[in-house]
């Protein structure tokens, strides 16, 4: 498993794996089965310049989060990517917080760690194939996120399990709201950031974004 400072580091690491390394699937290169860990978690932001981060966009997104409304509309205005996923009425299943405010999944958790420190129930369920009906337009990349302490530390430790992972669009948006949500559970716990370790089964980068780094690539997200 490789161990990351930062998750700026993370991106320029595995972006360069993924070049190397990636099999070509699906108009993207992409490697499997991939863990790392982040060990900075008071700093979310990809700071890579060929990378372009629109930290106000990131933020948008996980103000959307927490208000866990499932309407995309107003997200779509900024990112028309949200357009391709919305259903009749505007809702997308990627809105990770309208997800863990389903059946208090969060409340639970935080609820949890603070009654056994130790606990392995601290889990927060996002994709669910049981209701693989309500997918046909959207399907959530994250299986879980996972909450806990070990005994060597009074840290609190986080760790996300994606299906699917676009490097350079998701990975960057995705660790940004990740690292927040880690926070604010440490802020209800009253105990500081550990470790973020991400797992993604498929890890990959899309076609267009191959030569990111030797042209002058326009983005938005």
């Amino acid at each position: 498993m490789w161990n990351f400072k930062t998750v700026t580091e993370a991106f320029e690491t595995m972006y360069d794996k993924i070049l190397e390394k990636g099999v070509d699937v699906q108009g993207t290169k992409a490697i499997y089965n991939q863990m790392f860990t982040i060990l900075d978690t008071t700093e979310c932001v990809v700071k890579t310049p060929w990378r372009k981060f629109n930290i106000d966009y990131a933020q948008q997104e996980w103000e959307w989060y927490l208000s866990g409304d499932r309407d995309a509309s107003i997200m779509a205005q900024t990112a028309n990517i949200w357009y391709n996923h919305m259903d009749e009425r505007g809702y997308v299943n990627s809105n990770y917080g309208y997800q863990w405010m389903r059946n208090d999944q969060l409340k639970y958790v935080i609820k949890k760690l603070a009654k056994d420190k130790y606990t392995r129930q601290a889990v927060v369920s996002i994709y669910d194939a049981k209701e693989h009906k309500e997918y046909s337009k959207d399907t959530p990349c994250t299986l879980s996120i996972q909450f806990y302490f070990t005994p060597d530390s009074d840290k609190l430790n986080m760790t996300v399990m994606m299906r699917s992972n676009d490097l350079v669009y998701g990975f960057c948006n995705d660790t940004y709201c990740f690292i927040k949500l880690l926070n604010m559970v440490c802020k209800s716990l009253d105990c500081k950031p550990g470790q973020y370790i991400h797992f993604a089964q498929n890890l990959h980068v899309y076609e267009r974004h191959f030569n990111m780094k030797t042209k002058n690539y326009i983005q938005k997200l």
